[in-house]
């Protein structure tokens, strides 16, 4: 049986593929069995694989962007945190407050299935800028670390560990292989043995605390307008005047510039 010949050149051989030396006129003019034909066309395949393998390696996860020295993927994921509705967080003298909008992608949808702010223990909260769903897997993930926490030493979960072990969860998942990073961007708020703390965890598991912070698409304003009022306090503000000022902040985006400096001619 004779069948047309592919012609594929490659400068190195497949790994685990010897090197069979043939002219293009022993392949052309020579009998090849059906067996054969179907090594000659895997092998084919493997090649063009080969090739493939360095725009696979550009879109991959744990391949840092060169020469930036970026990961496309959390730049990705952060593109889709600052997507999201607006968040924010505000450390008080006697506690903390999260605070979020909540838009209805219809009016259809039942206002009480979307929970944008979650309770991972009695004393602890989180709220998210970014991709629900992927809210929802931390947001387990993050309650079954405070639960086996809670079992073996029979006291709440410290906030900074409950923290820590959330964002390893988070930077795991920049290095793995068949994952992307999650899109979310995690602001979570607590109340312990050293009192009030508020983090920020992003998409790389990178973690900070926060006198205040806000993310999603209003933050550039909204960062700028807590500096501002925090500037107005000596010390750490009541959690009324905390209360009030999240909400202004998250007003901030539809208040003229008159009614952000008329209040903040009152703070004064």
């Amino acid at each position: 049986m004779y069948k047309a010949c592919l012609s594929v050149s490659r400068a190195v051989p497949v790994p685990g593929e010897s090197v069979v030396h043939m002219t293009v006129d022993q392949v052309n003019h020579r009998p090849i069995g059906d067996g054969e034909w179907s090594d000659i066309q895997a092998t084919v395949a493997r090649i063009a694989d080969v090739r493939e393998l360095p725009q696979r390696q550009k879109e991959a996860v744990w391949i840092f962007k060169f020469p930036s020295g970026k990961l496309v993927q959390i730049e990705h994921a952060l593109t889709a945190v600052g997507s999201g509705q607006t968040s924010l967080g505000i450390k008080a003298a006697n506690g903390v407050v999260i605070a979020t909008e909540k838009k209805l992608p219809s009016i259809l949808v039942d206002e009480t299935s979307v929970q944008k702010i979650q309770i991972l223990t009695p004393n602890i909260g989180v709220v998210y800028s970014g991709m629900g769903p992927d809210f929802r897997v931390l947001v387990r993930k993050s309650r079954k670390q405070a639960e086996q926490y809670h079992r073996l030493y029979k006291e709440p979960i410290p906030v900074t560990q409950l923290v820590r072990e959330t964002a390893a969860v988070m930077q795991e998942f920049t290095q793995s292989g068949g994952v992307r990073p999650f899109g979310v961007s995690l602001l979570v708020a607590g109340f312990d043995d050293k009192g009030p703390q508020l983090y920020q965890v992003d998409p790389s598991g990178s973690y900070f605390s926060w006198k205040a912070s806000a993310m999603g698409k209003n933050v550039s304003n909204a960062k700028t307008f807590l500096r501002r009022v925090l500037l107005m306090y000596t010390e750490d503000m009541e959690l009324d005047d905390a209360v009030h000022t999240a909400i202004l902040t998250l007003k901030e985006g539809v208040l003229t510039p008159a009614e952000i400096d008329d209040y903040l001619a009152e703070v004064e």
